[in-house]
């Protein structure tokens, strides 16, 4: 879904995937989504049988049709058909994999075609799913884009979790390996980049500062948290070159899918995490969904992650969830993300 971006001064650029989680399967209607049983007429195929009590079962080919008819007739729009891609019997009812344009899902039915399951939960995989991997000192990775609104909203929850237990656990900031959000978040992730990298004990001030800023407001943010900007811009200079940061900036050849300029600083770990986008939260090497992005959900979702738990866990933090972008303020968005 694509969406408007407005940059912290209100200005508004190229068009950008910064959104809400949305999934394909919302063309076919907001039942799908919802995973609600569907009530399918089979009689088209299996036919009434009045003479007795046995239930007439679709055969497999049968059951993918009438699921497809279905579908095509009652939630397809703008000439958009379903096709059956394969299917296959799973724990007594039929698993039919479909195709709608470019996309493809599954969807299940019984055998007596009368119910159709748009979603179908396997509870022992969501729940290894959910489960926090444990380590003696867990590391957590936040993948942000600087200009990024869910980024910032996602550091904002971070650093008072930072605060807590950074003598605890291995916790820090690293960036997606991609720009969404033009030349100034190229310049900011490379700012905050060299301020950790050569003056950390400057970084989180500066950090808080120009998260909870109500504008992006880089100048100010060196002054407050004292950092020697000579050696800020020294170390960028070096970066940039080392990395090829301008270069690929310049030469659109190289771009993410001829859209989003590279950013190669934490390209291997990017790879390494499979990250799609700003935030993408490694919790002892497993990506790990946080709603809402609350600093108390963070810290308990992070505090689960210790094979013993530090006394700090104990400590209780704020339940509400930072607005997305720029300043200061509660918002009640935990879902969106900029991929």
């Amino acid at each position: 879904m694509e969406t408007e971006s407005i940059n912290s001064q209100g200005l508004t650029g190229e068009k950008k995937t910064c959104k809400t989680i949305m999934p394909i399967a919302i063309i076919i209607a907001g039942v799908l989504i919802a995973g609600a049983i569907i009530y399918v007429n089979p009689t088209i195929f299996a036919g009434n049988n009045n003479n007795n009590n046995t239930e007439e079962l679709l055969s497999i080919e049968d059951a993918g049709a009438l699921a497809v008819s279905f579908i095509n007739e009652n939630m397809l729009q703008g000439g958009m058909t379903a096709s059956v891609i394969e299917s296959a019997e799973e724990s007594g009812i039929y698993r039919i994999k479909l195709k709608i344009q470019e996309e493809e899902f599954d969807s299940y039915i019984t055998k007596n075609g009368k119910f159709l399951f748009p979603q179908f939960i396997d509870i022992e995989e969501v729940k290894k799913e959910k489960e926090v991997v444990k380590a003696d000192r867990p590391d957590i990775k936040v993948f942000v884009m600087s200009y990024c609104p869910y980024g910032l909203q996602a550091q904002k929850m971070f650093l008072p979790v930072y605060n807590l237990l950074k003598d605890e656990a291995d916790i820090d900031i690293y960036y997606v390996d991609y720009i969404m959000h033009d030349k100034p978040e190229i310049d900011e992730n490379l700012r905050q980049y060299c301020i950790e990298l050569e003056q950390e004990d400057k970084y989180y001030n500066y950090l808080n500062c120009f998260v909870f800023n109500a504008v992006a407001d880089a100048k100010k943010c060196l002054a407050e948290a004292g950092v020697d900007e000579a050696r800020v811009d020294a170390c960028v200079a070096r970066i940039d070159q080392e990395f090829n940061v301008t270069a690929q900036y310049n030469d659109k050849s190289t771009w993410k899918s001829g859209q989003f300029p590279k950013f190669d600083l934490h390209a291997d770990l990017n790879n390494e995490y499979e990250v799609k986008g700003s935030p993408t939260i490694i919790i002892n090497g497993k990506t790990t969904e946080i709603s809402p992005r609350s600093p108390e959900n963070f810290k308990s979702i992070v505090c689960q992650a210790f094979n013993t738990e530090p006394k700090q866990c104990s400590q209780t933090l704020s339940d509400e969830v930072p607005i997305p972008g720029f300043g200061a303020g509660e918002g009640d968005s935990s879902g969106g993300e900029c991929k």
